[in-house]
């Protein structure tokens, strides 16, 4: 259809001969299409459309197998053909490849389509921008030379740079159906567009004509791609899109045979292991091993519940001599891997990839997401300067623990490598069965240091479920946390909060849970010894749901079945089916007891009567009481901390910012996640005075009965709902009439009072009273504020400074001995709590000390090389001639002049008359 619309083929040759079929024949459409086609494999005649049709070629009409339609499918080809595919958007083949994937081959393989805008996105920062930034310094040289007189120099200076586009390479290592090689192809397709132009100026249009044939191709766009149909489609996108380039310039394609060039550049293969062969793992009997395919379900005999079915099976392979696969040389490396993340892996791919793939990237954490490989295979490449830089979208875990580390391996192991962009959480596509999750945009480099963070303010659904962003940004070093300057990771763990949190229980089986109604079924008091409350993240944010939970711990299935018969059966009928389906072998033997029975952290609450709890993931970071008997899965992080003084320094203003600054994100609702590590065992708690620990702990106990209050009364309140509204009205917006109601019901101006007095008393008790003023009452107390004024923003920042200054100035107390223990009773009843013994007084935090000043650089040699140094000296700072000369060694002025002169004629740079200096545009 695009073939006869750009006239490659007769106009509606090809339309015509799909209606004769039908209307003829439609039995022999598989051979009268096969006809066709291999006659454009290899040019010729052709006898039904009575033309000598041009040869095609380029693998794309070998091997040819059309399969049969019927009328109705052939109407349907007609009614296409009718369309004007001329400009057709090729990205489009992506979202019929992925429609067309079976859901459960979509959700095992993490495949998604990735919406245009997004892909520009990334390709702009990792590809197009360093290319316009050479392309700029060329230009530049030039126009310095053509000052000079030196128009041939001009010309081969841009004639060279125009040599280097059209060798330079692109690899998507998970290329789908290559929109990201195709956006990257159209725009340096532009680009080479505006280097012919300057071509053709100074050369009055001969250059152009002996750079005929040498041009920006699909064979510089390398793919690799697991999925066969993927792959062939990835190859058609690019030659559309390289046609279509043609196409719009002449109005016409007048290109030589063959019209399409097999490059064999998209590769059909594994892009993280190779292998020399594989096959079906074989137990001692020599019988088949296969798993349960983690999907097959069926009604229990007994309760009548879905459990496993055991019949559904999936195979496990062996991999003989795995190892990393190599991918093809190419200076820059984009793209959007699979979405599976680090539970689902082994389900997804099965236990012999899984072992091979860890076995052979042993560095990387087993909880990292399987995004997380091509990351690491990315850092490799660029990391060597075998590529220059690499784009990749990921999971926003990106900045959670497992990720994290890798991003922290790869920057410290090659100390070229550096974040140049990133956009650490930006909607995603709501895909029903493929990745419904916030996603990471980030691009690292080996051709500098500094680099752009970019963040989402506003968001708004459009169609085809896309969303439309604004977004703000700030530069610098970005760090592994992907944020600018401060890097909680390199803050020191506290012993004085160490073993006093822990993320909840893993239950590990839906048999342990017991809801309300079915408590009837245990009619033995000895039962309820160990039916205990069960609060989930869900039951913190949203309404409690009243449900229990079965506690084994320390019990053996002989003790279960003695003292607790009812308790054994509920257990051997709801919890064994599904653990003997599970592929961990120690939970299979250990079916009757939590998969996490948190040991060490029991002791911590043992002698206590209530613990501190808030959510693994919320939008709003709130904490809560809760009996310290209480069953906290795995979806909450419990701290033992019995008084309400830490439960007033957790809920303050403080502590939130340093645990959404220190946390991740996650989810679609891009909800911060509270990672106990860094988020509290780095966190330096505030010394109290008595008058300042009671206050505290007074306001915390009304913030949380008064919440507690409020839902019991109203069943229907969330905390979620209550903190929305409650920080509508910190904004002054308008309340909606049903926000009216949620603010009447949880009294939330008097709760909105309490939290502004807790966090006075928190500053206070910090001896930082000068950021109450700035931040008490503002928007953004307990959930993230992407846009917020000035003002506020260098107070968070200062506030964040401060904190990180007390963590090392408290890891440093530590070092010689003095432990600012949160639970001295608990964590070292022998010691003996010492005086402080230091220089700075309480509360008081110097500012970090500046960095000490880099030696001044050299001053290139060659124009582009100068241009490049000028440019990014001022994107620093502004200067005057004369400091800018300054930071090189030789202070070459008159070198510096002309340069400026070329860059302000590119409008990059222009000067400020009145005071004689200059700055980047």
């Amino acid at each position: 259809m695009f073939a006869e619309d750009v006239e490659l083929l007769p106009r509606e040759s090809f339309y015509d001969l799909l209606v004769d079929i039908k209307d003829r024949n439609p039995a022999a459409f598989p051979q009268a299409v096969k006809a066709l086609w291999e006659t454009m494999n290899t040019g010729g005649y052709s006898e039904r459309l009575m033309i000598t049709i041009k040869r095609f070629n380029g693998g794309l009409f070998k091997g040819i197998d059309p399969i049969p339609l019927n009328v109705e499918q052939i109407q349907m080809l007609i009614d296409a053909a009718k369309a004007d595919w001329r400009y057709v958007e090729p990205a489009i083949f992506g979202t019929l490849l992925e429609r067309a994937l079976d859901p459960r081959e979509r959700h095992k393989l993490g495949a998604h389509y990735t919406p245009r805008a997004y892909v520009e996105r990334l390709v702009m920062p990792t590809l197009i921008d360093p290319l316009r930034e050479q392309w700029g310094d060329i230009r530049g040289a030039a126009e310095t030379l053509l000052r000079q007189g030196k128009q041939d120099k001009a010309l081969q200076e841009v004639k060279s740079f125009h040599y280097q586009l059209c060798q330079t390479r692109v690899l998507d290592p998970a290329c789908g159906s290559a929109n990201f090689l195709y956006v990257a192809l159209e725009h340096m397709k532009r680009l080479e567009g505006e280097v012919l132009g300057f071509i053709s100026e100074l050369s009055d249009g001969q250059g152009v004509l002996d750079a005929d044939g040498l041009t920006v191709s699909p064979h510089q766009f390398l793919g690799l791609e697991i999925n066969p149909r993927a792959a062939q489609i990835a190859e058609l996108v690019l030659w559309i899109g390289y046609l279509q380039w043609h196409y719009r310039l002449n109005d016409r394609l007048d290109i030589p045979e063959p019209i399409l060039k097999d490059f064999k550049n998209i590769e059909c293969r594994d892009a993280l292991i190779d292998y020399d062969s594989r096959d079906p793992l074989l137990d001692d009997n020599g019988d088949l091993v296969s798993i349960w395919d983690g999907i097959s379900m069926k009604a229990s005999p007994t309760t009548g519940e879905l459990i496993p079915d055991e019949t559904g099976r999936a195979t496990v392979y062996q991999y003989h001599n795995p190892r990393r696969a190599e991918w093809p040389e190419a200076e820059y490396i984009i793209g959007n891997p699979p979405y599976i993340g680090a539970r689902r892996i082994r389900l997804a791919l099965g236990d012999g990839y899984l072992k091979a793939l860890r076995g052979v990237y042993s560095e990387i954490p087993e909880h990292a997401d399987f995004v997380m490989y091509w990351w690491a295979r990315a850092a490799e490449y660029v990391g060597k300067e075998e590529s220059k830089r690499f784009g990749l979208i990921t999971t926003n875990s990106l900045r959670q623990t497992f990720s994290r580390k890798v991003v922290d391996t790869y920057l410290n192991k090659h100390k070229t490598l550096a974040i140049r962009y990133v956009i650490p959480d930006h909607p995603w596509v709501d895909s029903t069965d493929g990745a419904a999750v916030r996603v990471s945009l980030i691009c690292v480099g080996s051709d500098g240091t500094t680099g752009e963070v970019a963040r989402v303010v506003k968001e708004k659904r459009s169609g085809d479920n896309e969303y439309q962003v604004v977004l703000t940004s700030v530069c610098g070093v970005i760090t592994p946390n992907l944020s600018i300057g401060i890097d909680p990771a390199k803050t020191a763990l506290l012993e004085a909060n160490e073993g006093l949190s822990s993320v909840g229980y893993q239950l590990t089986g839906k048999g342990f849970t017991v809801e309300l109604s079915q408590k009837q079924l245990f009619e033995s008091p000895d039962s309820f010894k160990i039916i205990k409350p069960l609060v989930s993240g869900k039951d913190i944010t949203q309404r409690p749901r009243a449900l229990s939970a079965i506690d084994t711990f320390g019990l053996s299935p002989k003790e279960i079945k003695n003292q607790y018969p009812e308790i054994y059966q509920w257990l051997l009928d709801r919890v064994k089916p599904e653990r003997e389906q599970n592929s961990v072998l120690s939970l299979r033997d250990t079916w009757w007891a939590y998969s996490r029975t948190r040991e060490t952290f029991r002791e911590a609450l043992q002698a206590t009567n209530k613990a501190i709890v808030t959510s693994l993931t919320a939008k709003h970071r709130v904490f809560v009481w809760v009996n310290s008997n209480t069953i906290c899965d795995s979806t909450t992080v419990m701290f033992a901390l019995p008084v309400a003084q830490s439960l007033g320094v957790l809920s303050s203003r403080v502590h939130v910012s340093w645990s959404l600054f220190a946390g991740g994100r996650l989810g679609i609702g891009n909800d911060s996640r509270y990672n106990k590590t860094l988020c509290f065992e780095t966190f330096p708690f505030p010394t109290l005075s008595p008058e300042n620990g009671s206050k505290i702990g007074e306001l915390a106990e009304q913030i949380d009965y008064h919440r507690k209050r409020q839902q019991a009364e109203h069943p229907d309140l969330t905390l979620t709902g209550m903190y929305n509204v409650l920080e509508k009205l910190r904004a002054g917006e308008e309340l909606t009439a049903k926000e009216k109601t949620i603010h009447q019901q949880g009294l939330l101006s008097l709760l909105r009072e309490l939290h502004d007095e807790l966090d006075s008393a928190v500053f206070e008790a910090y001896g930082w009273s000068d950021l109450a003023e700035k931040l008490v009452g503002k928007p953004g107390a307990t959930t993230p504020l992407p846009d917020k004024p000035a003002e506020q923003a260098e107070a968070e920042e200062e506030l964040l400074m401060r904190l990180v200054e007390l963590n090392k100035q408290r890891a440093q107390e530590e070092a010689q001995g003095l432990i600012r223990w949160l639970r001295p009773e608990y964590q070292a009843p022998d010691a003996i709590q010492q005086e402080a013994d230091i220089a700075i007084a309480e509360g008081a935090v110097s500012p970090p000390k500046a960095a000490a000043a880099k030696g001044k650089a050299t001053f290139p040699k060659t124009l582009p090389e100068q241009l490049k140094a000028l440019r990014e000296t001022l994107s620093a700072s502004s200067h005057t001639i004369d400091s800018l000369a300054d930071t090189f060694k030789q202070k070459p002025k008159k070198s510096i002049e002309e340069g400026l002169q070329s860059l302000a004629a590119l409008g990059i740079a222009e000067l400020q008359a009145s005071t004689g200096v200059w700055s980047i545009l």
